[in-house]
């Protein structure tokens, strides 16, 4: 079994440790109560389990991950992890489920997510205007064991 390293940014680590020792029952929210799912997924380089809480944007039974980080110029390192290795696990409160990423190049589809993704979390909008990059969205769909 890999090594789960944890994040080096203090929100993150805090945020996936409440989530997950309580079972999923508290740390669910994030930013002015918006809900949150833990991502876990391979490191691309370390080969180490690495856990990200990101906002909850559905699409029937699938989520949409969107590679914001605030706005900033560059994407989270978790966007090339799900590159690298598309099998994540999600935890959405006290469910975790296998689900398998694919990343969303422009057009209709990805048209219709981010109009999804932006009225579930709208300063998603605003962090695309000042990213100076075509935000990364992927669509995580269940998988079989």
């Amino acid at each position: 079994m890999p090594e789960y390293i944890p994040s080096r940014v203090d929100w993150m680590r805090e945020q996936v440790e409440l989530y997950e020792s309580s079972g999923g029952t508290q740390g669910t929210t994030i930013a002015d109560g918006y809900p949150v799912i833990i991502v876990t997924n391979m490191g691309n380089k370390t080969g180490a389990i690495r856990k990200t809480p990101l906002i909850r944007v559905k699409d029937g039974d699938n989520y949409i991950l969107v590679g914001s980080s605030g706005g900033q110029p560059k994407h989270p390192v978790w966007v090339y992890n799900l590159r690298a290795n598309p099998n994540v696990d999600i935890r959405d409160k006290t469910v975790v489920q296998p689900m398998r990423v694919r990343e969303v190049a422009e057009g209709p589809e990805r048209a219709r997510l981010w109009e999804i993704a932006v009225k579930t979390f709208p300063r998603y909008a605003g962090y695309q205007e000042i990213a100076g990059r075509l935000i990364p969205l992927f669509l995580a769909e269940p998988r079989s064991a």
